[in-house]
């Protein structure tokens, strides 16, 4: 099925606000046609993707369809608000700067890779910058930058991730240029950044 673009939408639009897309089966239930729904939103939507918002990250930065479940179409409506990019877009930044600072002796988290951090600023300030954008942007890069962040096994965090930092800030930044949804990750094919 082709990517639904899930943008965020203008505070005063409380209609849309209240509103999921998500594919339900044209006919019998089970794989074959499916096609579009709108729903109202419920609370119940909002406290289970928020409740397994990291699971449903993982399948949306994976790849998966925000419109293929209830859930996943409530999730990628939440992370793409304009004022959930600028608390990623925050975070990122403080990433950053706890970064340059020296370490803390006594942690109580898993210790950031400050080389690779600080190596790759233009790529966290570029990515903070996508976020903060009031652009459309897909619900698959959100995710990814979100998982970035979160996963202790993840290039942030762990020098054996499978990935390096570089390369996942590139593949969450190509998925938030505008034409880059569902672009393959590697080097974005343009260059775009804010005013």
């Amino acid at each position: 099925m082709r990517n639904v673009h899930v943008a965020s939408r203008p505070r005063d639009d409380a209609a849309a606000r209240h509103t999921i897309i998500y594919a339900v089966p044209a006919g019998a239930p089970g794989p074959g046609p499916r096609r579009l729904d709108m729903r109202p939103y419920r609370i119940t939507d909002k406290i289970l993707s928020r409740a397994l918002g990291a699971s449903l990250d993982r399948q949306l930065a994976a790849g998966r369809e925000p419109e293929d479940s209830r859930l996943l179409a409530a999730r990628a409506q939440d992370i793409v608000t304009l004022r959930r990019r600028e608390d990623l877009a925050r975070y990122w930044e403080r990433t950053l700067g706890t970064a340059a600072r020296p370490a803390p002796a006594l942690r109580n988290a898993a210790p950031l890779r400050r080389g690779p951090v600080l190596a790759a600023e233009p790529a966290i300030t570029e990515l903070a910058s996508l976020l903060r954008a009031p652009l459309p942007v897909s619900a698959r890069g959100v995710a990814i930058a979100r998982l970035l962040l979160t996963d202790a096994g993840g290039p942030l965090y762990w020098s054996a991730a499978p990935e390096s930092l570089h390369a996942a800030l590139r593949a969450a930044i190509t998925q938030l240029l505008p034409g880059g949804v569902n672009q393959p990750p590697g080097p974005p094919a343009l260059t775009w950044c804010c005013p």
